[in-house]
């Protein structure tokens, strides 16, 4: 079960990279269990580990200063690729909450969204901005769709109202309906009475 959210206030790490990908997100090797938990090691490996297997200093999440850092910003075209489902659970155990890019893919997205991982699409002048900012600290207002920047302008972003909705209690598509249980019942209840 997903933590309900209203909003996330988080320091930021830049990943400026463009077309960053799911094999990127989480290589095809480590796509061998149905487990979330404990793929956020596996987060970026070609990128975050050398070859002997050693933390890649250069590697954003692997500096210090990142530590803790929620919101990923990156650059265009984040989440392209095949559509695994484990790339936002891979995210989501390296504790990444937020993605913000100028443009994620599609299906990224839905998955994202299933997950609790909050994609945010900006203006490309707005993650220019931020791309060259890193580590500072934003609030995503998931109740009004917001980005609230550290100067205190606030940026729109897209959410459909049933993403919203989900976030906002914790659930997925699911578990929304479960809980919407009992109104079925009663309504087939009455639908058979007739």
């Amino acid at each position: 079960m997903m933590a309900a959210m209203h909003s996330i206030t988080a320091r930021t790490v830049v990943l400026a990279e463009a077309n960053i990908d799911t094999d990127q997100i989480i290589p095809a090797r480590f796509l061998t269990t149905t487990e979330r938990s404990g793929l956020g090691r596996h987060a970026f490996a070609d990128w975050r580990y050398l070859a002997d297997g050693s933390d890649n200093p250069a590697f954003a999440l692997n500096q210090t200063q990142n530590a803790g850092a929620e919101i990923l910003v990156a650059g265009r075209n984040f989440g392209c690729g095949s559509s695994r489902e484990h790339a936002p659970w891979a995210l989501l155990d390296a504790g990444i909450r937020v993605v913000i890019s100028s443009e994620i893919a599609d299906i990224f997205r839905g998955n994202a969204l299933k997950n609790g991982l909050v994609p945010v699409v900006l203006p490309e002048p707005v993650v220019a901005e931020l791309l060259a900012a890193p580590g500072i600290e934003l609030c995503i207002d998931i109740e009004r769709s917001e980005v609230v920047l550290p100067d205190g302008r606030r940026q729109a972003f897209a959410l459909d109202d049933f993403a919203r909705v989900c976030l906002l209690e914790g659930v997925d598509q699911l578990g929304y309906l479960l809980n919407k249980a009992p109104s079925i019942t009663r309504y087939e209840e009455r639908h058979h009475a007739c």
